[in-house]
């Protein structure tokens, strides 16, 4: 085991953290070795055999490249669930997490609830999931995302209803909804060189990056769209960038929301 372990350390050392690598460690040796908790923790002597010696150092040589974790084993943790991704998705974030539980402690019963941008399917399934009784509808741009979303979906045992839309193409649409919740692309290309490599080189520009002279884009047609679509005390909930914050709440005044608010994650951060 420690020859296991001390391989991992030594080859990621100079490129990730300590605590990084702390938690690169376990997953690699629980969910890509398929060694039990007991073998990690009492640092047991394990013989791997020379197809799983070969499999951990792919492993290693894709993180050195700075490959995200969650592609390598094929899936990310979310509200409780894995959710299957692949470089074609955005990776789920802790800071997601914290919009679906602010949207499961808000609100309650039977409603329509539409995710714009969906992604993997993290948002609208986990909804999906706590309010049974809700319809909950899925939008994305990407058919390989849309491909993965219903993979989740399945997998996962809800029936959420997933459709290839533009949402910069929709103007109106004849359905209604109460609840109306996205995450996104609001990242200005001027800010893609202060973000990390494994997540610029690795996941789909189109779910992250924004042009520098329109940062607001999809808040601004979204928070329009919203005023056609949501149901007479609908909600309308965002991911933003704190860059931003201000002015995307400026944007939904203007657009004739009320009760505007601007919440901070777990980290002191507008989102």
């Amino acid at each position: 085991m420690n020859r296991i372990t001390s391989y991992i350390r030594q080859s990621l050392e100079p490129i990730y953290p300590s605590q990084e690598i702390k938690s690169l460690v376990l997953i690699i040796c629980r969910d890509i070795l398929r060694l039990t908790i007991t073998d990690i923790y009492l640092h047991r002597d394990i013989d791997l055999s020379g197809k799983k010696w070969k499999e951990l150092e792919n492993v290693v040589e894709r993180l050195q490249k700075q490959e995200p974790i969650q592609y390598i084993r094929g899936y990310a943790d979310f509200f409780g669930m894995s959710f299957r991704v692949t470089p074609g998705v955005l990776i789920p974030r802790p800071e997601t997490e914290e919009l679906v539980e602010m949207i499961r402690k808000e609100n309650q019963g039977t409603f329509r609830i539409l995710d714009i941008g969906t992604g993997s399917g993290c948002i609208a399934i986990s909804l999906a999931k706590h309010f049974p009784q809700a319809t909950v509808t899925a939008w994305d741009i990407s058919e390989e995302a849309l491909t993965i979303a219903r993979e989740n979906n399945n997998r996962l045992g809800t029936t959420v209803l997933f459709h290839k839309r533009n949402v910069l193409d929709i103007s109106s649409c004849e359905e209604e909804y109460d609840l109306i919740v996205s995450n996104p692309p609001y990242i200005t290309k001027a800010e893609k060189a202060e973000i990390e490599a494994r997540i610029t080189d690795w996941e789909p520009d189109i779910a992250l990056f924004v042009p520098n002279d329109d940062p607001l884009r999809f808040y601004r047609h979204i928070a329009l769209l919203g005023r056609k679509l949501l149901s007479h005390k609908g909600k309308l909930y965002f991911e933003i960038n704190q860059a931003y914050s201000e002015e995307t709440a400026e944007t939904l005044r203007k657009s004739g929301y009320g009760n505007v608010r601007i919440i901070q994650d777990l980290l002191g951060k507008d989102r």
